[in-house]
Order: C-alpha cells, then sequence, then structure tokens
C-alpha cells in the first residue's frame, strides 16, 4: 500500500473473491516449507540440521552420529505446550481490564482508568510505555499522553462488550462452517468507534481480544502482518499500490508493515491458516484445543516473521536512517 494524502487502508480489490483465493493460493503454496522448518527448529527455539552443519564447519567440529531429533510430532506438541505456557502468563492481566463491572465502575474515576488500569495493569500498554530506549514509541508515548480518559474508556468499554457478544453469538459449531471474510463478522473492529487513533489501534485492541478470547480473535501484531508478506512470497497481484501487507510511504522512501491492515481481512487468512495448521496437527497425531486456536496461528505466524528476521531488521535500519522516518509509533497502536 502507498502511502498518500487520502487513502484507504487497502485497495477495494482486495476484498474480491478472486483476490482473496489469489491470496490463500499463495499461502497454501508456502505453508508446507515454512511449517516443515517451524517443526525442525522448534518454532526458531531449536537448530536446524543447516544450523547445525553450519556451526561445525565453522569451528572445525566433527561431525557425529547423533542427529537433531526427528519425531516432528514431540515437536509439535513441545512447540504448542510452549506457545499456550507463554500466552497464560500476562493472560489474567487481560482477563481482569476486560471485566465489565470494573469498567463500570471506572466510569467517575476516568483519570485512574487511564493512569491505573491501562497505563500500569494493560501489559502491551505498560510495555510501550516503559520502553524510554524505544526512541520509535516516543510519539505513542506522547499520543497516549494527550488521549482523552473518556475516549479510552468508551472504547475499551466498547471492545468488551463486543468481544462478550462475539462469544454468545459464535458458538464452535458456526464459527467452524464459516467460509467467507464477511461471515467472521469482525468488520466493526475496523471503525472508530472501537479505536482511539494512535493510542488503541490494530494491534494493541486486537491482542487484547486475543489474549482474553483466543478461540475468536487471533493478534494482529506487526510480526503478523510481516509474516502474511512472506507467506505470500511477496506478491502484489498487480495492485497499484504494491503488497497490501506493506506501507510503502514513496515521499518519505520508508517501507514497513501495513498498520491500517483491515482486521476483517486478517482475521479470515488467519482463520484459513488454522485450518493448515490443524490439519497438520492430525496429520502429526498432535491434538488441537480449539479453546487456543488462535495461540497456535500466533505461534506459527511469529515463527516465519523470525525466519526472516535479518531481512525485516534491515528493512527497520534503512527507516531509521531516513530524516522523516516517523510514524509516531502508530504502528504499534
Amino acid at each position: 500500500m502507498f502511502v498518500q494524502a487520502n487513502y484507504e487502508s487497502v485497495e477495494q480489490v482486495c476484498y474480491d473473491e478472486r483476490h482473496i483465493q489469489q491470496v490463500l493460493e499463495s499461502i497454501t503454496n508456502m505453508f508446507d516449507g515454512y511449517f516443515e522448518r517451524y517443526l525442525l527448529r522448534k518454532a526458531g527455539k531449536g537448530l536446524s540440521e543447516e544450523d547445525i552443519s553450519s556451526l561445525q564447519s565453522k569451528f572445525c567440529i566433527k561431525p557425529v552420529n547423533k542427529k537433531i531429533n526427528k519425531n516432528l510430532s514431540d515437536n509439535y506438541r513441545e512447540i504448542i505446550c510452549d506457545a499456550i505456557e507463554d500466552f497464560e502468563k500476562d493472560r489474567d492481566d487481560y482477563i481482569n481490564i476486560f471485566d465489565m463491572e470494573l469498567i463500570e465502575d471506572y466510569e467517575e474515576d476516568l483519570s485512574s482508568f487511564k493512569s491505573k488500569v491501562l497505563k500500569c495493569d494493560c501489559p502491551i500498554i505498560r510495555k510501550a510505555l516503559q520502553a524510554k530506549r524505544a526512541k520509535e514509541l516516543d510519539k505513542y508515548r506522547a499520543e497516549f499522553s494527550r488521549a482523552d480518559p473518556e475516549e479510552l474508556h468508551t472504547v475499551i468499554y466498547n471492545l468488551c462488550e463486543f468481544g462478550m457478544s462475539y462469544q454468545d453469538e459464535y458458538s464452535e459449531y458456526v464459527y467452524e462452517e464459516i467460509d467467507d471474510y464477511g461471515e467472521l463478522g469482525m468488520g466493526a473492529l475496523d471503525t472508530e468507534e472501537y479505536t482511539v487513533y494512535g493510542v488503541i489501534g490494530g494491534g494493541i485492541k486486537t491482542h487484547m481480544l486475543y489474549k482474553v478470547y483466543p478461540e475468536f480473535f487471533s493478534n494482529r501484531s506487526r510480526s503478523a502482518l510481516w509474516a502474511l508478506w512472506f507467506l505470500t512470497d511477496k506478491d502484489n497481484y498487480d495492485l497499484e499500490t504494491d503488497s497490501e501487507f506493506l506501507m510503502i510511504d514513496v515521499k518519505k522512501n520508508i517501507v514497513q508493515q501495513n498498520y491500517f491492515y483491515p482486521y476483517e481481512l486478517f482475521a479470515y487468512y488467519a482463520f484459513e491458516i488454522y485450518k493448515m495448521l490443524e490439519n497438520k496437527a492430525l496429520e502429526c497425531g498432535v491434538e488441537f484445543n480449539h479453546k487456543y486456536r488462535y495461540v497456535y496461528v500466533n505461534s506459527f505466524l511469529e515463527y516465519v516473521a523470525f525466519e526472516h528476521e535479518n531481512e525485516i531488521s534491515e528493512i527497520k535500519k534503512e527507516n531509521e536512517n531516513k530524516k522523516e522516518n516517523s510514524y509516531g509509533g502508530l504502528e504499534y497502536a
């Protein structure tokens, strides 16, 4: 996506069924290779055969008969157990924030809701505000400081209400039968009713919902958007503004993930990736718990981005060297 004076988050053609099927075909074609490496390298926490060979060559170590664990089923079980354990570490913090009674109690003390509940008790916001060395988040911190407590409270209330209503409406059977992005019913989350511009955007609000309802809401993180770019083999599908998963500012010569990417489209691609992962789990004899549906997806997408961390780092480094490199932490929100 090229950044212009007036622009949509993606070109309208990205919503067309033909385009969506093209994207899914690309993901399907790339999936097996990434998945195999995902298992072999234990989601990036283990060494591949290539890694071992490289280290042996570098340090003149003679190969030994012992090989890396070839039991990929065991690897997969270990990966998903680690992913769930990591996911659960701070989950209660988000569940507590999405307590409707607590949110309503703070209607009479909006300043404390901002300064305590969001600033101190919400992990994803707290980490951004406390990461003083991360200069790229300076503007995010400034935007948070200026944000209206009432607007913040209203948006969190709306998100909480949306999550509860969604859980009530979409039973497991209904959800599993969805075969169109519109049927997922995520479009409303891209509207102003669920957004505080520069503070609670697509990344933070979907992360919060994901932490409370991992069965229904995927985590539209920065890594996940980069991952989709690689999973589609960087194809732009003849779009006028290049890849829908990138944001390209031609004037400033800056490239980064498209932090305006519509959640309703992202959620659909994440759901389709879940189906691919579930099929692989069946092949491996690994049991999935649908309550953690998008924890599995998040783990896989994080790995895909990890595999390309050097390339992503180079792009970010080039952005930092631009004098006008300033999206102001919006990519974080």
